[in-house]
């Protein structure tokens, strides 16, 4: 009754809140609200010059874009395009101390996050997200675009397991999808924790079972720059097209879905690097890979050498066996806005539906503006 009484009020709130934003585009006047400890929603009257700052001092605005160009050589074909390949901006505002909300578009795709995060406890040992949101599977795929060296963002085993693209059993749904988490950390930020509850099927999409998938998330930060990651997944699937690397599920049909993975983290001012180690079954289908990727400076924190070697096999009982390597260098011309080239030489690919042993060689060149 109380819980229910509190959404009631708080539901209450952000619609007064909005009415009293629009009357005050018209008035010298307007009005703010808070929540109290006790639940009870209180008002006060601002002026315009109070009611501006306390509406800045709630709302932070984010944004970024990368983009560039692409030139690959695969199976005696060569191709090249401009590519844009993400615009994204998102709004957080804070409702309260303890309640917030975000939302996120992709301006080169789709709506990519939407979700309201509650801190239940005084400090961060406990909060409750509800909405869509990035799983907490692996140790990169909740991490930005913007802080990955890889111009390709993610590993293949990433990528194919948590949702990123590259398996047609789930379809591009960018490593996000509809459901709840608690989360929190303790120890001083040494120890943090996530237990998730997802529909499983992706970014603006009702589930397509009535099973959920189930997954848990573990940091535990020994030493400064240090981090490990260990993560987990089990929950049923459900197929939304054919798959190569799976070619025995069909559409529409419900399949297991486990994963497992351990990764590292280290940052220091001599060098960058994280890897990690991740599997799963699909059906009756068993995935597993790993990979390496870091960044050194060349005499400058603002030029990188950035490097990284890949070894992921989607299915193997066939063989469908890919080692990825990646070179290249990074110029930081203002805080996180960088320039990159890179060369990309992977050992398999997949064309006109077939798994293929063979090499495949790309260069890339992006530029990265980001303001927060």
């Amino acid at each position: 009754m109380k819980q229910q009484t509190f959404f009631v009020k708080a539901t209450l709130a952000v619609a007064l809140a909005i009415f009293s934003s629009t009357a005050a585009m018209g008035q010298s006047d307007s009005v703010a609200f808070s929540i109290s400890k006790n639940g009870r929603v209180e008002f006060k009257e601002l002026t315009e010059k109070k009611w501006f700052k306390e509406l800045t001092s709630r709302i932070q605005l984010h944004g970024y874009a990368q983009g560039g160009y692409n030139y690959t050589h695969q199976g005696g074909t060569d191709k090249n395009t401009f590519e844009l390949k993400r615009v994204l901006f998102w709004a957080n505002a804070q409702i309260t101390d303890r309640w917030s909300f975000l939302f996120m578009h992709d301006f080169s795709s789709v709506v990519q996050e939407f979700y309201t995060d509650y801190r239940i406890t005084k400090n961060k040992a406990l909060t409750v997200r509800l909405g869509q949101f990035k799983n907490g599977l692996s140790l990169e795929n909740p991490l930005s675009p913007t802080a990955m060296e890889a111009i390709d963002v993610y590993s293949e085993g990433v990528t194919y397991l948590t949702g990123c693209g590259s398996d047609p059993l789930m379809g591009v749904q960018y490593g996000r999808d509809l459901g709840l988490s608690l989360f929190g950390e303790t120890n001083n930020g040494k120890f943090r924790y996530e237990v998730q509850v997802m529909n499983g099927q992706g970014i603006n999409k009702k589930d397509g079972n009535n099973f959920k998938d189930f997954i848990g998330r573990l940091e535990y930060r020994p030493a400064k720059g240090l981090n490990l990651v260990a993560t987990g997944q089990i929950g049923r699937g459900h197929a939304i097209a054919t798959s190569v690397y799976n070619p025995d599920i069909k559409v529409g049909e419900d399949y297991k879905r486990n994963r497992w993975t351990l990764g590292f983290d280290y940052k220091s001012k001599w060098f960058n690097t994280h890897g990690e180690y991740l599997d799963g079954y699909d059906g009756t289908v068993f995935s597993r890979g790993g990979y390496l990727t870091g960044a050194v400076p060349l005499g400058t924190p603002k030029v990188e050498f950035v490097g990284s070697y890949d070894y992921f096999n989607f299915n193997t009982s066939r063989g469908y066996d890919q080692h990825k390597a990646i070179a290249g260098f990074q110029y930081w011309f203002y805080k996180k806005c960088r320039v990159q080239l890179q060369y990309v030489y992977k050992s398999a690919y997949v064309a006109d539906g077939m798994f293929v042993h063979g090499d495949s060689h790309a260069i890339m060149g992006q530029v990265q503006v980001r303001f927060n």
